[in-house]
């Protein structure tokens, strides 16, 4: 395997593309940056006299926590989500998936050109407009309707190791009391309250007793890792990406891992309100939602995953005391 970084010379990088036969010998590679922030693995914006590009390569480890193991496979998986998709309703709302290498655990993208993610809705004061929420609903709703059939649903990754570490960040790390994680870097006065859920027997029954579920299998395609991070704002307008998590589950799952970004980001009632217009509730277990919901607030607030929040103690504290109730109901 060959690695991929802004530390790689043009001229090492043109010959693994030629050799994988995904540029010609006479293509000039003009210039090289980083697209964006990735957190899992590394991405490269590749800017050649043919056009452009965008490289997506796993390593053993997670790219932003090199101290976190990954399994390296899981671009793997993410190829496979962009064949499933790719033809279907939902590609459009996708980067096109140009090609793929496993030895190099290597996949070339389509670029978008200059995007931004939509991170910035935790600063105070920025709404998601009425447009971009209606769009990211539309997307899901149509993702978790894809009719596959049960040797695709066979064929199809568990995705399972790469979940059973991310089970870790939602269900167990934010709840042991030696993680050694200070919440007093964060915001002072923070750990303080975080001991309390640590200590809280009754929640951590509970937070597993759903970790149970998302570690099951379901017919549902999903995103996996729903959030203001996988969505651009391009030229082209809305795209998601970074389906690396992906699996067969539960739609509730990426529904209150959605609904829960939205509270931390603290939209408007009218989000919430909307929110049921724009995603058939029809078949959906509410608490179920709620559930998934209250566990991401806990465990972005009180976990290792931190978000550029911009909320005081005291709107954190009012967030975890309503994402606990949510879980011990």
């Amino acid at each position: 395997m060959i690695e991929i970084d802004l530390a790689i010379t043009k001229h090492s990088l043109k010959q693994l593309l030629i050799n994988l036969g995904w540029i010609s010998a006479n293509t000039q590679i003009r210039h090289l940056e980083k697209p964006g922030e990735g957190n899992m693995n590394v991405v490269m914006r590749v800017q050649t006299d043919q056009g452009s590009f965008i490289l997506k390569q796993s390593r053993q480890y997670v790219q932003k926590y090199p101290q976190i193991a990954a399994p390296i496979d899981r671009i793997a998986v993410e190829h496979q989500f962009y064949q499933l998709v790719q033809e279907t309703s939902c590609g459009a709302w996708l980067p096109k998936m140009i090609a793929f290498n496993s030895e190099h655990h290597l996949m070339q993208l389509e670029d978008l050109g200059v995007a931004k993610d939509y991170t910035g809705l935790y600063q105070q004061g920025s709404v998601l407009s009425p447009s971009d929420l209606t769009r990211s609903l539309h997307f899901l709703n149509q993702l978790h309707n894809l009719p596959f059939s049960g040797t695709q649903l066979r064929a199809f990754p568990d995705n399972l190791v790469l979940r059973k570490l991310n089970y870790e960040h939602l269900f167990v790390y934010p709840y042991l009391k030696e993680n050694g994680l200070d919440l007093d870097t964060i915001i002072p006065g923070l750990q303080s309250i975080g001991n309390d859920y640590q200590s809280d027997t009754l929640l951590k029954k509970n937070i597993l007793k759903l970790g149970a579920k998302y570690l099951g299998s379901g017919t549902n395609l999903l995103h996996g890792d729903y959030y203001p991070g996988s969505w651009l704002k391009s030229a082209k307008g809305f795209r998601v990406i970074d389906p690396e998590f992906c699996f067969f589950g539960p739609k509730e799952y990426d529904l209150g891992i959605m609904r829960a970004h939205l509270k931390m980001a603290q939209q408007p009632a009218q989000a919430f309100t909307d929110f049921w217009e724009h995603y058939p509730i029809s078949g959906i277990n509410l608490e179920l939602v709620a559930k998934f919901e209250g566990m991401e607030i806990l465990r972005r607030i009180l976990g290792l995953a931190q978000l550029p929040l911009t909320l005081s103690l005291e709107e954190r504290s009012l967030l975890l005391r309503s994402a606990r109730e949510q879980l011990n109901g």
